[in-house]
């Protein structure tokens, strides 16, 4: 745990971690993963095979120093609307204190978004005694504006459920839109200054392409799948998200937190592993993505680790592709 973490290998080996979610707090990198448990289980469309159970914090006091691992921070037993899969994470820090927010599954099978908080940005966590209401899905993500208004987005498809929710209510049999038909967006709601619940109607986001048009949800190479992350840059917004099924990092732009974002072109190619996502951050003037592989479990879709690399904008504001591998 003390060995100097390298850019694009694992930053801790110790246990298997995914979906990292990293942030400047207190002057330090604190990154908010997955935690994949250490055995072996059948993968399937459905996400079974990810059934991870709670979360350890990780912080880096610099890029080329150790990443310490905090312990546990939230278990799903201390969750008491929560019955399994604690999936990918997200931090936020507003109110004086530290907030965790996370999908599981409920008693009824059906994903739902929960929020604990903390005075540690490494926890431990207590979390509220029930789900967001009106939240449903995976994967979300809280970006704090310059103007303090906070907003969380999310949304993920196959295990994560988003084509169930198209009318508003769960339908356990829904399917996605047809192939030309325009994919599901990411979904967004603003948060109440308690950041314990949604301040309005949670709305979907529209990714179109470079001549106006939403992206159908037959082009897989752009369209959205899971993973949103939102960050500022220049005052320009980015809406960051995996494409699922091709296995990359992509993005949009946008002048509005809310959209409608413009697709520009991919961040990250494919890793080893089925599953791609990611976060971005600036740490001590430097641009940072977060993201993780299967490489140290020899290629276990749910044995996963987390890794970085620096990210580098060119003049115009696009972002420059990152090859995980160097190739």
């Amino acid at each position: 745990m003390t060995k100097p973490v390298q850019p694009n290998e694992p930053i801790v080996t110790h246990i298997y971690t995914a979906d990292p979610s990293a942030h400047v707090f207190e002057g330090k990198l604190y990154i908010y993963p997955s935690h994949d448990l250490d055995h072996e289980n059948t993968s399937n469309d459905n996400g079974d095979q990810y059934d991870m159970e709670d979360y350890h914090v990780l912080s880096m006091d610099g890029v080329d120093g150790s990443c310490v691992d905090h312990g546990e921070a939230l278990h799903v037993k201390d969750v008491p609307w929560a019955k399994k899969q604690m999936w990918a994470p997200d931090a936020a820090f507003k109110n004086g204190k530290y907030y965790l927010f996370f999908p599981a599954r409920d008693h009824d099978d059906i994903f739902r978004l929960g929020v604990a908080t903390s005075s540690s940005p490494s926890g431990p966590f207590a979390a509220e005694p029930d789900y967001i209401p009106g939240s449903f899905s995976i994967d979300p993500a809280v970006f704090i504006d310059d103007d303090n208004r906070a907003y969380i987005y999310f949304g993920g498809l196959w295990g994560g459920q988003l084509e169930k929710w198209q009318t508003g209510s769960f339908i356990a049999d829904a399917e996605g839109p047809a192939d030309n038909a325009p994919a599901l967006g990411p979904i967004v709601a603003e948060l109440s200054n308690d950041m314990l619940t949604f301040k309005d109607q949670p709305q979907e986001i529209s990714i179109v392409d470079e001549h106006g048009e939403p992206i159908v949800a037959g082009d897989e190479e752009r369209r959205y799948f899971e993973g949103p992350w939102v960050h500022k840059y220049n005052s320009t917004y980015y809406l960051s998200y995996s494409t699922g099924s091709t296995h990359k990092i992509v993005y949009g732009t946008s002048q509005s937190p809310t959209g409608p974002f413009a697709y520009k072109g991919t961040i990250l190619t494919p890793v080893l592993g089925w599953t791609t996502h990611h976060s971005i951050v600036e740490f001590q003037d430097k641009w940072y993505l977060f993201y993780h592989d299967s490489s140290l479990s020899g290629g276990a879709d749910n044995k996963r680790s987390v890794k970085f690399a620096e990210l580098k904008y060119n003049e115009d504001g696009t972002i420059q592709t990152i090859d995980p591998y160097g190739k």
